[in-house]
């Protein structure tokens, strides 16, 4: 098939420049606009951007001119790396203007007719858009995907949900520095340090968004999953991965060889960034790690240990996942990828 013309709206910051390495090459998918502000407008990326991915910046790319987030993008999909400061009314009207807005922000994540989607476990929730008002008129419409911590705790609860029930949870999260975007946190206040607050309503995100993702689609809303969630966050000095420690109440009970049954069931997508693994336990001491298992799955499956019987709810578990992949642009390109698959873009 033709590949299908893309754009990166706010393409110089962190996220943006993840989507632009990962979409190098990609067999669906092709870059054909880059934006971001006024001041980095009518620049050529090269030029403006401070490249910090690992892979080389590639050449195409860095010979584009930037062009404003409220231009016009010749581009069907627009991947969203925008600040939430900005990002609600450039989604929406780029939506309006007929673009597949895929979004990473969180404004638009918990509004009634956008599909906050795990492709893997609630790929139904597209229909959503299905209600929303450019959809039937211009042809656009808004997709999210979630914060980057809530992927991680969604993803692990997944088969506790599905299979058990899920009556509570309690988690705490540490979160890497680069989930700050760059550049970040100041190194004097996180080196040799762990900073117990992150703001941007971060602890309210991990408490709600995880009900709307396991909830069920009933006549084109979302009736969301009851359970509560009690949420704790870090920022620790770490560079990449998001690790988080859940206790979590079951409403029926289950063994620990039924737990990790589950855990190895979980579903898996036929796509080019979708992990042959979705959920991988590893009942290796110490495990899981930053440093070993941020990139399982080139950093789009979770990975899950130290699963063990909890004194005060029913079980509790570590969770890990890559922040700035599948808790960020490789989440959005692999909700793009289904919409392809799924013939949801017309």
């Amino acid at each position: 098939m033709d590949k299908i013309k893309v754009g990166i709206l706010g393409c110089t910051g962190a996220v943006g420049q993840k989507f632009i390495a990962l979409l190098e090459g990609h067999p669906f998918f092709e870059i054909s606009a880059i934006s971001a502000s006024e001041k980095s407008a009518g620049q050529k990326f090269g030029e403006r951007v401070n490249w910090i991915e690992t892979t080389p910046l590639p050449e195409n790319i860095a010979d584009m001119v930037i062009s404003d987030c409220t231009g016009d993008l010749d581009a069907k999909i627009l991947f969203s790396a925008l600040d939430s400061s900005v990002a609600g009314d450039v989604e929406t009207q780029m939506a309006d203007r007929g673009h597949v807005v895929v979004s990473n922000s969180k404004n638009h994540r918990m509004d009634e007719n956008v599909p906050l989607i795990i492709p893997e476990i609630n790929g139904d929730h597209f229909a959503l858009i299905n209600s929303q008002p450019g959809k039937n008129s211009s042809g656009g419409f808004i997709v999210t995907n979630p914060n980057c911590a809530t992927v991680v705790l969604a993803l692990s609860l997944y088969p506790f949900h599905k299979n058990f029930g899920v009556e509570s949870v309690i988690v705490t999260t540490m979160q890497a520095v680069s989930g700050a975007g760059y550049p970040g946190v100041p190194a004097l206040d996180i080196l040799g340090n762990l900073i117990p607050h992150i703001g941007g309503g971060e602890e309210e995100k991990l408490e709600t968004e995880p009900l709307k993702i396991l909830g069920s689609l009933d006549q084109n809303k979302i009736k969301f999953a009851d359970f509560n969630v009690s949420a704790s966050v870090n920022r620790v000095p770490v560079r990449d991965g998001h690790t988080v420690s859940v206790s979590v109440k079951l409403k029926n009970p289950a063994s620990k060889e039924e737990i990790l049954r589950a855990i190895d069931a979980a579903p898996t997508l036929d796509l080019p960034s979708a992990p042959e693994q979705l959920l991988r336990y590893l009942d290796t001491p110490g495990r899981p790690r930053p440093l070993t298992d941020a990139y399982a799955g080139n950093g789009m499956s979770v990975t899950v240990g130290h699963l063990r019987p909890c004194t005060v709810l029913h079980w509790k578990y570590t969770a890990l996942g890559h922040n700035t992949i599948r808790g960020a642009a490789g989440a959005a390109i692999l909700n793009a990828e289904y919409m392809v698959k799924n013939n949801l873009l017309s």
